[in-house]
Parts: C-alpha cells; structure tokens; sequence
C-alpha cells in the first residue's frame, strides 16, 4: 500500500548521513522526528528515508501532508481517509484507525506536525500504544514529546571551510545544481570559487535559502549576489555577535526576494496568501485582482520566475502553490496592511460561487469534474468554512457552502467532517434560517450512515419542525432510509413516495432522484417487484439521458440488489456489471463494497462458488475498511447466509476459505478487474511465517477441523494454552475465525511448493 507518496520534482543533493541514521532508526523505534527549522530539509528527508526503509514494511506506507489542515480534531480521519477507510462507522475515527492497523507493519508519515503538535502527539501516542508493529516518522520544527520518541534533528547541508574543500561540500553541490537550473553554462572556476564559497557560508547551508538565491542569477554574478547578502547580514550582525540565527538568515532572504518583487508582485504575494492547498488563475483574478493588480497574469509570471510561486499541472489543468515558509511570509505582509479580513471575505465568496455551481451543476454530464473541483480546492474549503466561524455574521454564508455541496460529504466518505462543520455552524445561524433546516436535515442523514440514531433523531425533529418545506422533504427521505435498513420496506417506500412528491413540487430534480432509486429497491422489498423493476429502469434513464454516474450507480446497484434478492441473478449481474464499469469514474467505495457482495451472490447461484468465494473476500475487505458490514442491511442477512451456505458446501470449508482469503488479498482496482473480466491477479509469495513452531503446529491441527479440546489432546497441553495460541495465531495473521486460519494454513502450504 502506497497512499499518496509525494513525488520529488527536483534531484536531491547530499544527506547520506543523514539518511542512512534515519532509516536506521525506522527499523529500531516505533517513533522518529525529524526536526529542524522551516527551510532546512525535512520533507526531502523523510522522504529519502522512506524509501531507504520501504523494504521493512511489508504492509506499505502512508504519508500524510499536514500543511494544509488548520482543525485539529480532524487529524485522525484525514489519517483515516489517507488509509481508505470509510466513514460509515460509529467508532470514533482514532479507533477505527486502531482497529484497522492492528498488527499490521506499517510506516506512518506525519509531515508538518508543528502546527498540530498537540493532537499530532495524541494520535501518535494513542497508535503506538494500541499497534505493535506501526512506526512513526514525524517532521516537526519541534519534538512531540511522547515517551520513546527519537529525534533526529536535520542539520544545515555542510558548507565548506574554504575552497579546497569546496566541491565535497553539499551546500556547494546543491548551489552548483540549481545554479545551472537558471544558467546553463555556469561552473565553479578559479576565478569564482571563492565567492561560491563566501555565499553558501553566508546562506548557513539551508536549502531553501540557496534555492532562493540561485534565482538571481539570471541577473546577477556569483560575486555580486555574494557582496549583496553580506550587506544585508551585516545589519543584521548588529547587536548579535554570533551573526543572524538560521531563522533570521531564511527571513532576510525572504526579505530580499520580497523587495525585488515590484509593487503588483509583492501584493499579488500577500493577497494569495489567503489560499490553502494552492488555486488556479481563475481564482486569482477573481480574489486578488483589481485595487492594484491590472494583470494578475503579469503578476504570477513574475512570481513564478522568482520562485515564489510554484507552477504545478494537475490534470491538464495549471495550479499555483507557495511553499509554506513563502506563504506565511506573505500572510505577514497582508496582516500588516490590515487587509486580512476584506481578502478571507473575498475568497469565501469565491468559495460561494463555486459550491452554487457544484449544486447547480450537480444533476447533469459534470458531475465527475465538479466532485474533482470540489476535492481539489479541499483545503480551501476548510479555510472559508473557517472564517465564517469567526463571526455570528458570517455564519451563514458557511452555512450555505455546507448545503450547496451536500453529495460531496457523502460521496467523498467526509461524513465525520461534515457533521463537525454543521454542528459549529448550527450553533451561529438563526434557527428561522431555511440553511438551517437544510442543515439539520444533512446532520440527519450524515448520522444515520455513521449509526448515530440519537443525533439522527433528534436533528429530524429539529429539521422537522422549522416549517420549511424543503427540510420536510428531505427529512421524510432520511427517514425512509432509516426505515430501508431497519428492515421495514413498506414504511420506507411510503416515505420516499412523500418526499418525491415533494421534490417535485419543488422542481428538486436531484432530491427527486435520489429518493427514486431508494423507492423502487424499497417498493421491490415491500413485496412488489415489477413494479419496484419499472421505478427503477426508469430512473436509470433518466440518469442516462441527463449524463449523470453517481445517482445512475446507486440506481443500477438499487436494481441489481433488487433481482438478486428475487431471485433473477442474470439481471442482476448485468446491471452490476454496467455498475462496475462506472467505478473507474466514481471511485466510490461504498458502492463497490455493495456490489461486489451481490456479484458474490450471483456467482454462489450459478454455480461458480470459487468466483463467488473470493468476490465475497473482495466485499468483506472494503467492507471492513468502511466500517460496516452488508448484514447491516437486514434485507441480506438470510440471503447472505444462504449464499455461504451454497459455496462452503460446493468446495468445502478449507478449500472455500483459501479462495476466500485470495479475494481479501485484491485491492480495488484488482477486485473490480476479477469482477468485470475474470481477471486472476498475479499470484503473490507469502512473506515468512509470522507463526511460532507451536503456533504452526496448532494452525494445522486447526485447518484439519480439529476443536481447542482435540488440539489440547492432540499435542499434551492444557485446553486454556489451546485456546492462547488460537488467539495468538489470530492476531498475528489479522484473521477473525478459525475458517480463514484454515485457508492461510493451506495457502502457505501451497506457496512452499510452488516456490520450491
């Protein structure tokens, strides 16, 4: 597992040290940070470490980027969410990381922790306690301070003692490197060694600080650029006789390339500054322009060219992006022109604009690109939803982006962060505010996935009892899923009836739909399936006709659910199949999970037990990582059972628990593959046994079917010591039942033979 491993985008010089200690002490500790100050390197050494360490941690590795996030208490299901874990659970996200993680070997990165050191330092602590196996890498301008810490601090590149010594000196290479970036046929010669050397000394080795100069040497020589910051460390030399701390070196440079800026550029520089997580040139102008700024193209372009903007391609399309020492620097300059609170208003109004799109937009051919836009401009959103926590004022309008972008908490799996921003944004708005009713209905539905019937309940009530129409819609479509799951599908399909007739009333054609497609999988429960079959083939259409996917696939699932449950598996399978050839632009887990385990279904009627022995492994896997499981659903649980029942009996309990665990083994991308095409994935060697001779011996006796009684017979020990190493054998495999300890048994088998 590799979840979202930055790429470098330019070589690296130096640190092999440094590396070499770090990943040394990956493979000794359970938690390493690398601190040091803004500029020296730390996200390039972690990054250099994880990959000298990589080969140690069979189970993958996670970097979390923490920059960007400004809420500490969603640190743990930012981390969850790296992890592909659902947020359908009602365990806390701190324990579904801990259940998830378990035993597994596991490298976590936490890059940036010094703004969230305190809830950094409570996570860490809570995962290491509770998972033996995990290891912490952290970088921080500060240690967290939890017991068995190592810390590494990263020191400046090593910067010569004159010029004999020059070219083994990293702080040189490095300049040197970029140097020729900017100028191709710059070199070191007689003639400029000296200066090369005065200016890396001056510069105290920090790389930042050396990007940042070799910029001017599209206009400057070595020797000018090295004459002109002695000038500017010799004011500040004054009053400090050990010369300018590392900090103030970094600042004084930042300094230097403000004031070479012109007046457009520096303001363009604290105006973005309001941005987190990057923006494109549209949301520039569109922010920033104006009062000042004639051209804010002009004034990225010159930017860019002085390295205060970063110019990324996402997508075919153009992102800007500061460093965060850049950008902070820029958050000064703004706050000194006291400006601030005009700049953050008017990126909040952006953000308006954009979630009025997203819901204006929703039901139609752009869903995938504005789910996109949406996720892209995440870290943004959190910061507009924040400044309007800052005044009673300006909550509703946070209120209103909350609303407008509704799917997306849900089809993004953010149901935890959802219900925090509703929660602090209910307690600002009037109650007589429609958004608020929209609100509390929303908190209803984002309860309800997560299994939290108190809050479900009282936010209906809440929502209920506004007196606004919309808000009774949607809370009788809430509650007819609640009734949908609880098993009462006649209750649910007199809901949705209601909600859509209202829906219509109030021309909500997305609300409409999607309490169709829950209405004809409801209506087909409640004893009546063609017609429920009629509901939802039109539904279908519609989302076909419109060119919309998300809807079209809970619409094609709800029908595929449906005929698998009335027994007409060929037309299950077909709609589930048109559902799986969607998740390469839906990528929507939930769903797959779903449909994976109706696909099981299917296949355990056809008889294709071995198909449907690991597509039922595929489903419980992403059913785990979710956080729930299909026997939620009380519609599925005979169903399900009987479908065990089909396979196990057809292979035999060994046999079907290895095809099991061959499902459990697919990723997504693997499963929807098998699914699709009967794509087998390649057959992966098992690592070594995690097992003891003891425990080895008790898993076999345990493949042949044996209880913990004829185990404690069978080897002369006591039935309690039987029943330790059961539990043991457990653990260490991740396994919940005695069936999968039979079928890793027998897979382990089979991959000594195939590899002797």
């Amino acid at each position: 597992m590799e979840r979202r491993v930055p790429a470098e985008l330019t070589s690296y010089v130096g640190r092999r040290a440094e590396i070499r200690e770090a990943a040394e002490l990956l493979g000794a500790a359970s938690l390493v940070t690398l601190t040091g100050p803004g500029g020296v390197g730390k996200t390039r050494l972690a990054l250099r470490a994880v990959d000298a360490a990589r080969p140690g941690f069979p189970d993958g590795v996670v970097f979390v980027e923490l920059a960007e996030l400004r809420e500490q208490e969603l640190l743990p299901s930012t981390v969850a969410d790296l992890l592909g874990l659902g947020d359908h659970s009602s365990l806390r996200p701190i324990d579904q990381l801990v259940e998830y993680i378990g035993e597994q070997r596991l490298l976590l990165v936490l890059d940036n922790c010094e703004h969230l050191v305190d809830a950094c330092a409570d996570l860490v602590h809570a995962l290491l306690t509770a998972c033996p196996q995990l290891v912490v890498l952290t970088t921080s301008r500060q240690s967290l301070g939890v017991g068995g810490e190592r810390v590494l601090p990263v020191p400046p590149l090593s910067v010569p003692d004159g010029v004999d010594d020059a070219t083994s000196s990293e702080a040189v290479q490095l300049f040197v490197e970029r140097a020729t970036a900017v100028l191709p046929s710059f070199a070191v010669t007689g003639e400029n060694a000296d200066d090369v050397v005065r200016l890396c000394r001056a510069l105290d080795g920090l790389p930042l600080a050396i990007e940042l100069a070799t910029v001017r040497m599209r206009s400057l020589s070595v020797r000018q650029l090295a004459d002109r910051l002695d000038e500017r460390f010799t004011l500040l030399n004054q009053g400090n006789r050990w010369g300018p701390s590392r900090h103030e070196t970094l600042r004084s440079l930042i300094d230097w390339s403000h004031e070479l800026c012109t007046d457009t550029e520096r303001l363009l520089w604290a105006r973005a500054s309001v941005f987190v997580g990057g923006f494109d040139l549209d949301a520039a102008e569109e922010v920033c322009g104006g009062d000042g700024i004639e051209s804010v193209l002009e004034a990225v372009d010159g930017l860019i060219d002085k390295s205060i903007l970063l110019r990324e391609d996402h997508a075919g399309a153009v992102r800007f992006r500061m460093l965060e020492s850049i950008r902070q620097y820029g958050e000064d300059q703004l706050r000194a022109t006291g400006d601030t609170a005009r700049l953050r208003g008017l990126h909040r109004d952006w953000l308006v604009g954009l979630a009025t799109r997203f819901e204006q937009e929703w039901f139609g051919p752009h869903q995938v690109s504005l789910i996109e836009l949406i996720r892209s401009e995440h870290a943004n959103l959190r910061a507009a939803l924040d400044f309007c926590l800052t005044e009673p004022h300006e909550a509703p309008s946070g209120m209103r982006i909350i609303n407008a972008v509704k799917e997306f908490w849900v089809v993004a799996g953010l149901n935890t962060e959802g219900r925090m921003w509703l929660v602090k944004l209910l307690s600002l708005v009037a109650d007589d505010d429609p958004e608020w009713a929209d609100g509390q209905w929303q908190y209803a539905f984002l309860a309800l996935v997560q299994g939290d019937m108190t809050a479900f309940e009282q936010a209906c009530v809440a929502a209920e009892t506004s007196g606004h129409v919309r808000a009774r819609a949607y809370v009788h479509h809430v509650r007819a899923y609640a009734a949908l799951i609880g098993d009462q599908p006649a209750r649910a399909a007199e809901l949705y009836g209601l909600a859509i007739e209202m829906f219509r009333e109030q021309d909500d054609h997305g609300g409409e739909l999607w309490a169709t497609y829950n209405y004809g999988l409801a209506v087909s429960l409640a004893g009546d399936p063609d017609s429920g079959r009629r509901i939802l083939e039109n539904a279908v259409g519609r989302c076909v006709a419109a060119g919309e996917v998300f809807w079209r696939s809970w619409a094609l699932w709800s029908y595929s659910a449906a005929e698998y449950l009335r027994g007409d598996v060929r037309s299950s399978e077909k709609a589930g199949l048109e559902l799986l050839r969607l998740q390469k632009m839906t990528d929507d887990r939930t769903i797959l999970a779903f449909s994976l385990t109706v696909m099981a279904g299917c296949a355990a009627h056809t008889d294709r037990p071995r198909r449907a022995a690991r597509l039922f492994g595929a489903a419980t896997k992403l059913w785990q990582a979710l956080g729930a499981m299909p026997t939620n659903y009380a519609s599925f649980v005979e169903p399900m059972r009987k479908d065990i029942e089909l396979v196990t009996g057809e292979l035999g309990l060994i046999e079907a628990a290895a095809e099991f665990m061959e499902g459990v083994r697919m990723d997504a991308d693997e499963a929807v593959g098998f699914a699709v095409g009967g794509r087998t994935p390649p057959q992966r060697q098992l690592a070594s046994s995690p097992l003891t001779r003891r425990e080895a011996q008790v898993a076999e006796l345990v493949a042949r079917g044996m209880t913990n009684n004829e185990i404690a017979e069978e080897l002369s020990i006591a039935r309690r010591t039987a029943e330790s190493h059961v539990e043991h054998i457990r653990v260490k495999l991740q396994v919940t039942n005695r069936a999968q300890i039979a079928a890793w048994f027998v897979n382990s088998k089979l991959s000594e033979q195939s590899f002797r």
